[in-house]
This record gives C-alpha cells, structure tokens and sequence, in this order.
C-alpha cells in the first residue's frame, strides 16, 4: 500500500487548485445566479489536459491514471459541483465508456477529439419513468437495414445542449428485458435531435441539464456500442465510472465546506470567544474532517482497482454512497457553523448544500447502494470479470 501522490499528481493538483482559485472561485457566484457559466472554460479545461487526464495519449489524452481523473474531480469540485459534472460525464460516463467498449474506429472517431477537448461527451440513461429501475425505459432502437432508427426521450442528462455526443440506451428488444438493451453513440446534428433545458434547479445552477427527443432518428450501424442486448452490461459498467468520480467530487465540496467554516471561525465571536473554541462547533469541523478523510481512502482504493484493470463495483458503490452522504452532511454543518449568515448567498455554504444534494440522488441513490452493499455481504451478489474491461494503467 503506498498512501503517497506522484509527483505528476502533485502536480496535477496544484495545476488544477489554481485554475479553479483563479478562474472559478472569482465568478461562480455570479455564474450559480445566473444560471449558466462562459464556454470559455471547456477550453480552459482542454488546455489544461482536464478532458482527456486519464485516456491513453495514443488516443489524445493526458495518459495519467485513473486517480489522477479523481484529483481533477475533488479540486473542481471545491469550486462547484457543476465543473466536477461537466468532467464526470464527458470523461467518466462517455469517454471511459468508449474506450472500454469502443471499436479502433469508434475510438479514433469520437474518443480522439473527445479526449482532446475538442467535442464533449455527454450520456443518455435516465428517462421520465426509469431513473433506478434502468429496466422500465421506453426508448427504442429498430433496425433498418444498415440503420438504427431512435425514439424516445431521455431526461435530467447533464449537458445536454452543449455536448456533441450521446451516449444513449435503447430497447432493440423488449421481450429480453435488460438483456434486450443496447447502446448507440448519437451526434447531435442527426435530424430528428433535440434538447431543452430545465430550469429552477434547486442546486448545480451553473451546469446545463435537461432533456433530450429523439424522433426517428436514424444513426448507422458503426455507431452501435457493443453488441446488440450489451447495453444494460456497458451501462452499469460506465456508471461505475461515472461513480468513481461523483466520490472524488463529492471530496472536494468536503473540503469546501472545511476551509469556509475554518475562515469563519477565525472572524466570527461569541460569548466572548472565537466559535471554533466551542466545542459543538468543534464537533462539527471533526466530522467534516473525519468524513472527509474517510471518503478519500474509500475513492482512492477504489482507483488503484482501475489502475489494476479490475472490477470495482462493490468499492465504487460504497465510496459514492459515502462520500456523498458525509459531503451532504458537511454541507448541513457548514451552514449552521455560519449561522443566520449561512442561509444567505454572502457566504458559499449556501450554495454548497444545495449543490451536494443531487448526488446522493442520482448515479445511484444512497438506497440503491445501501441494498447493494447488503447483497455483497449477503453473498447474494457477486462481479464476475467483464469481457471487456478498461485498460490496466500504464497504459501500453
């Protein structure tokens, strides 16, 4: 076991802790009230290597491994959850995703300019009936000849109106049930293809999320991923990814929400004494310590699994359901560090419990992963290998 960063993670941390210090931290307020932040910062985040950190450089990423995609999660998430989203899903949820699932010519396709910053990646499971129950979608793929033709609508997709790609999952058989779904790589321009909004979200006000409709959109056969009746297998696999970096987010709002009540001690007395001499209130940073230090171990062995090339299911299910849970708390003790002060926007707390909300929510909710951490224990669930797993870092 070695608990020490790379070098290049080091690096990497501070890289990316001055971006978000220098280029996040002076606007998000501005950006989370308004409802939107400037495109300028998917180029940011390309120039940056941010898009692609963990793909192999032969197919225009960073090459770094799979911790370092943790890193860049925990420090844009202490400026807002939205950036740590915008990453979560182009890179863990769709690049991953391709990269372990793709074709060479899927790869070089969509991965490549992907990694590269140059198109973004978004991903397309839940709809308006099937968010846990991932088997009650209604989305369908019928072929036709060297085409797929799409229907159906897909809803609360982060990025909906900027991403380029979408991963989306379909029934090209019903009758088989799970095993009846399949997973199609869908471009935006393809007639038939359309997204809307949705406003008044209750936290993430900065990240776009909403809707997709897909009317007989026809995509060909090359854009299939996987086999026909592998979507369901692929999904659960890519929300393993995706998981792995809601954790690591979920790290960094911890974290946020320790150096706000921190500075807010240092200036805040009462009773004749600085509040962080009381001892509630200590209590209350000591938890946010301990869960913050927690979570950490839990994402981080569950990166060394990726780096190993294997399956992570179980480690990854409990690190999300975890940090998330600990960063709501966090979040919960921030604001009531702050006082009256707290439920105001003149400090970030405000914004960080609206903002760690969502995440115990979606990618599986914290029952979802309470029932499947009592399967593991139970011995009734067991993860077999995959045929297709991610590549082992060092990437060859």
């Amino acid at each position: 076991m070695d608990f020490e960063y790379s070098e290049e993670q080091v690096m990497l941390r501070k890289t990316v802790r001055k971006f978000v210090d220098e280029e996040i931290m002076p606007h998000i307020k501005d950006w989370d009230t308004n409802g939107n932040f400037p495109q300028e910062i998917w180029q940011r985040l390309a120039d940056l290597g941010l898009m692609g950190v963990c793909i192999p450089e032969v197919y225009g990423g960073s090459g770094m491994d799979y911790n370092s995609l943790a890193i860049v999660c925990e420090e844009l998430e202490r400026g807002d959850t939205t950036f740590r989203t915008a990453v979560s899903v182009h890179t863990g949820l769709n690049s991953l995703s391709l990269l372990q699932w793709g074709t060479e010519e899927q790869k070089q396709k969509f991965l490549v300019p992907q990694a590269k910053g140059e198109k973004i990646g978004a991903f397309g499971l839940t709809e308006p009936g099937a968010g846990s129950d991932v088997a009650a979608l209604t989305t369908s793929a019928k072929r036709a000849g060297d085409d797929y033709v799409l229907n159906g609508q897909k809803t609360w997709i982060s990025l909906c109106d900027q991403a380029d790609h979408f991963l989306i999952f379909a029934y090209t058989d019903k009758q088989q049930g799970h095993k009846g779904i399949s997973a199609f790589i869908v471009e935006r321009e393809r007639a038939g293809f359309s997204s809307k909004a949705i406003k008044g979200k209750y936290g993430i006000r900065a990240g776009n999320t909403g809707e997709l409709f897909m009317e007989d959109v026809r995509i060909p056969v090359d854009n299939r991923l996987g086999e026909e009746g592998e979507g369901f297998k692929i999904a659960m696999a890519s929300l393993d990814n995706g998981r792995f970096t809601v954790a690591a987010g979920a790290c960094g709002l911890m974290m946020a929400c320790l150096e706000a009540s921190l500075d807010y001690c240092k200036v805040r007395t009462t009773f004749g004494k600085p509040i962080g001499e009381h001892q509630l209130v200590q209590q209350m940073l000591a938890r946010m310590e301990a869960g913050y230090q927690m979570s950490r171990l839990l994402v981080y062995r569950a990166g060394e699994l990726k780096n190993s090339g294997k399956r992570n299911t179980r480690e990854t299910s409990l690190a999300k359901w975890q940090a998330c849970d600990f960063a709501n708390q966090a979040a919960d003790d921030a604001v009531q560090i702050h006082g009256a002060y707290g439920y105001s926007d003149d400090y970030p707390v405000a914004r960080y419990l609206r903002n760690s909300k969502a995440p115990v929510i979606y990618e599986g909710t914290r029952e979802i992963h309470t029932i499947m951490q009592a399967d593991y224990v139970l011995g009734n669930r067991e993860d077999r290998e995959l045929n297709r797993m991610l590549p082992a870092w060092p990437f060859e």
